[in-house]
């Protein structure tokens, strides 16, 4: 089996791979748990050592590493260069913070049983397999992996196929900052091999970040096994703008978050829930916005929409759009993939989206933005709320009572107000429903994976 970098602009095979034989995965594996047992015995200034010289290799190659995402996933280049800096950043920030994280947690004084010395140590698991998707090819794996080195854990990343260059080098910049051998191992190979990988008792625990599929696919697999999972999965993230909002904000960072990644984010706005008062208004500035926007290399600075990252997501998008027009809906711009070689699909407004229909309850990961119109806060959190989703969610409120009943009414795992949702190493990140379970990043990051283990002394 090949492994291929394709490049999503033209459509070119650019690199192929020989994907791990048997042998060569077995090998992989032997060596992660021989890794384990010495890399657990680490200090925490040791690993925080490693996360910030590897921090400090993304900052010095920057552009290099940019070139690999966008050449090999056709995100435009200046959105790589952030992500390549926003990955030294929670490097850093686990560096840090790690330590105090996993630090013994104990009774407070006179409060323990019997007078005894009561506390709460974290220790790590032991290897664990990371399932990654190809949308941010260095923040998703970095903001499991700096976590999950600091607790003493060691990682081996199955990233999505149709990013192999940039897997092997993330493994090479952590060897380059001095990670001991087998602490951080790519496995080139395909879907099928998970299973197996899941299976092997030497693997402690799993995590993914992709399809609601696929989620159910390792969950039930890691549950079988008896094995920790973390699982980060689709969304469908309303976005409320309600008539307080400020609404020159609201349709900026509308247009922002959907076409983040070029529309293909599970934490992307895509189900835009506006007040019946403000609907037109917003509505025409959204298109006027989507129109304006530059479709092209995504190499070129001046590119604001790149290509698709596969041409099975333009074939899947295409199909989603075409059915809910069938249905009833109704395109207000864009809609129709866009001609040559290459993934092309142009930035998309739906409106008069029919209940039942594929935009009405299915994930659209592309550009293309969806128009509900609310009559009133109740009706709007009845529309935020109809989806078999819980990712994120965005409400657009001035009024301190609607504030807290989005807060509050909105079913998801993260809800931000007067602001667009995004990823950061501070905050927890994590959905409910059907977006998966457990929690990434902040203090969870690093006791995901861990044996929180109750010490007695009497």
């Amino acid at each position: 089996m090949a492994i291929a970098t394709t490049n999503p602009a033209n459509g070119e095979t650019v690199r192929e791979f020989d994907a791990l034989t048997d042998a060569d995965l077995e090998q992989k594996l032997q060596r992660a748990e021989e890794a384990f047992r010495s890399y657990r015995s680490t200090t925490y200034a040791e690993r925080a050592g490693w996360l910030r010289r590897a921090a400090d290799i993304l900052d010095d190659e920057t552009d290099d590493l940019a070139r690999l995402a966008t050449l090999e996933m056709g995100k435009t280049f200046g959105a790589a260069r952030a992500e390549v800096s926003k990955s030294a950043l929670g490097l850093r920030w686990y560096a840090d913070n790690g330590e105090r994280i996993l630090a013994d947690v104990g009774w407070s004084p006179g409060s323990a049983p019997d007078g005894a010395r009561v506390f709460t140590r974290y220790q790590p698991l032991g290897p664990v397999l990371a399932v990654m998707p190809w949308n941010f090819p260095y923040w998703q794996v970095f903001r499991f992996t700096a976590p999950a080195l600091m607790a003493g854990n060691v990682g081996l990343l199955k990233h999505a196929s149709n990013v192999p260059q940039v897997a092997l080098a993330i493994e090479d910049v952590l060897r380059r900052a001095g990670l001991p051998d087998g602490a951080f191992q790519t496995l080139l190979v395909g879907s099928s091999a998970i299973e197996g990988v899941i299976d092997d008792e030497r693997v402690r625990a799993v995590t993914l970040t992709g399809s609601e599929p696929a989620g159910r696919e390792v969950g039930a697999r890691a549950g079988r096994n008896v094995k920790t999972s973390v699982l980060e999965l689709g969304g469908s993230d309303p976005f409320v703008v309600m008539p307080s909002a400020d609404l020159d904000a609201a349709v900026d960072q509308g247009v922002q978050s959907r076409l983040l990644n070029n529309g293909q984010s599970c934490i992307n706005a895509k189900r835009f829930v506006v007040h019946d008062d403000v609907a037109d208004d917003f509505e025409r500035r959204l298109v006027e916005r989507f129109e304006a926007l530059r479709v092209g290399d995504p190499m070129d600075e001046g590119t604001d929409l790149g290509p698709l990252s596969q041409a099975q997501g333009v074939a899947d998008l295409d199909a989603q759009v075409r059915d809910t027009v069938a249905a009833g809906g109704r395109v207000l711009t864009g809609g129709t993939p866009l001609e040559g070689p290459g993934n092309w699909y142009p930035a998309t407004v739906l409106t008069d989206i029919p209940a039942g229909s594929p935009a009405h309850r299915e994930e659209l990961f592309g550009p293309v933005a969806l128009i509900f119109r609310a009559r009133d806060a109740d009706d709007a959190l009845r529309i935020a709320n109809d989806s078999p989703f819980g990712l994120g969610a965005s409400a657009w409120t001035t009024d301190p009572d609607e504030q807290e009943r989005f807060m509050n009414g909105i079913e998801s795992g993260m809800v931000y107000i007067n602001s667009l949702t995004a990823s950061t190493p501070e905050v927890p990140f994590g959905g409910a429903k059907n977006s998966g379970y457990g929690r990434e990043l902040a203090d969870f990051g690093p006791t995901a994976f861990v044996n929180a283990k109750t010490v007695w002394i009497q």
